[in-house]
């Protein structure tokens, strides 16, 4: 383990922990949405105890999603973070896999999104409204591209961070 990434609060987690503590989620909502309810912003609906993409009832309640609410206050739920000098070319590969990932995870999970990408120095950091997002971006990275993945999770604050490099 690099010494950067020791955080107060956080723990190094083995790949396949189950990360299920959602208990501590502040951004869960407190109780279960009226049926039918849809976000205002991203017109997810909850539907059948979940939030689904679906055509929106035209009875629907509004009430903004979890992921809505990360993305507005700015407070993601996943870091991952992409170390090292990594060649132009192979950094937009790893961004589009990154990218499809995600795609394909939100088609089924609503509340799992990409946040925000940025590069600073010799990093590239993407943050995201769902512990498992990260996790599961960190997986499918190190599966394609191969290199060291350190999962460190906050469970008082069901916060993960997820770093790579190669």
């Amino acid at each position: 383990m690099c010494p950067h990434h020791v955080i107060a609060g956080f723990k190094p987690v083995p790949h396949d922990h189950i990360l299920m503590d959602q208990e501590r989620d502040p951004y869960r909502l407190q109780a279960k949405p009226r049926e039918p309810t849809a976000c205002p912003d991203c017109h997810a609906v909850f539907h059948d105890g979940r939030w689904q993409w679906k055509q929106v009832p035209p009875n629907a309640h509004s009430v903004r999603c979890p992921a809505c609410r990360r993305i507005l206050e700015a407070n993601p739920a996943g870091y991952i973070i992409l170390e090292g000098d990594i060649a132009p070319s192979r950094k937009q590969e790893v961004l589009r896999l990154i990218h499809n990932h995600a795609e394909h995870e939100k088609t089924e999970h609503p509340l799992q999104r990409i946040m925000k990408i940025e590069n600073i120095e010799d990093e590239t950091i993407i943050t995201t409204t769902d512990v498992h997002l990260a996790r599961g971006i960190g997986e499918a990275v190190v599966k394609a591209y191969g290199g060291k993945l350190e999962l460190h999770y906050n469970q008082e604050d069901n916060l993960i961070r997820v770093y790579w490099a190669q």
